[in-house]
């Protein structure tokens, strides 16, 4: 009999076929275990605002999943070379900042219960954020997940930001794991393409932009989030080759 097509396959069966034999689970963080993509995607309008920039939805994805030296990249392509990256950026930090820890930094739903699923299997837990490190730290300790993890690689820890694999390679190499036996969740385009090209399984969960169909076409699994991730673990028969 002719083997099913992916596009045939139901979500148990994609797992079943994508995610044999891994040893370690690594995470994103803004748009993935914490909801704070759209404050910031807020936050950088308004800044815009401030110096009379209308702001551009379009372009700001586009920084989705990027650290900071990148970012700068994107928005000055974007707006031009006379965008005042330093001015906005500073006003741009201080209202996100304001904004996420004057209150409690809201997480995506689910994200407690597939922490604990991950971490009662025994699987090696990791942290790849685009994030500055010590904001990073600064977030996870605020929201009480730190101590999933062993290991938490910041963007700023890294000399090329995603989509290179190179933060991906470098938390690899810090939990002594291959690429391979690497499972990776990601939001963002630029985050799944590090994690591919890596060498890495990857579950996206989009957060503000749907997948595009360039990363579509790599053939990763995508939900909608991780109740859906915590339904399949749940079902052991169609996860019979995964190790939870």
């Amino acid at each position: 009999m002719a083997s099913a097509s992916r596009e045939h396959l139901d979500q148990g069966q994609q797992m079943n076929m994508f995610l044999n034999d891994f040893r370690a689970v690594i995470f994103d963080m803004d748009g993935l275990l914490l909801d704070t993509e759209k404050i910031a995607m807020s936050a950088f309008l308004e800044s815009c605002k401030v110096y009379g920039y209308d702001p551009e939805i379009a372009i700001y994805l586009k920084c989705i999943g990027t650290n900071a030296p990148r970012t700068r990249e994107i928005l000055l392509e974007g707006y031009g070379e006379k965008f005042p990256f330093e001015e906005i950026s500073k006003i741009w930090s201080q209202k996100y900042k304001k904004a996420l820890f004057e209150d409690t930094i809201p997480l995506k739903p689910g994200v407690r219960e597939i922490l604990r699923t991950v971490k009662k299997s025994g699987l090696k837990m990791a942290v790849a954020t685009s994030t500055k490190y010590s904001t990073a730290m600064e977030k996870l300790k605020k929201t009480e997940l730190h101590s999933f993890f062993s290991v938490v690689v910041g963007g700023d820890q890294v000399k090329k930001s995603k989509p290179d694999p190179e933060i991906y390679l470098k938390v690899a190499n810090l939990i002594s794991e291959p690429a391979k036996h690497c499972l990776v969740f990601e939001d963002s385009d630029n985050g799944v393409l590090s994690a591919h090209r890596a060498g890495m399984q990857v579950i996206q969960i989009p957060d503000l932009k749907a997948p595009s169909s360039e990363i579509s076409k790599l053939g990763h699994l995508t939900v909608s989030s991780f109740h859906a991730v915590q339904a399949l673990i749940e079902n052991k028969e169609s996860l019979s080759g995964i190790k939870f």
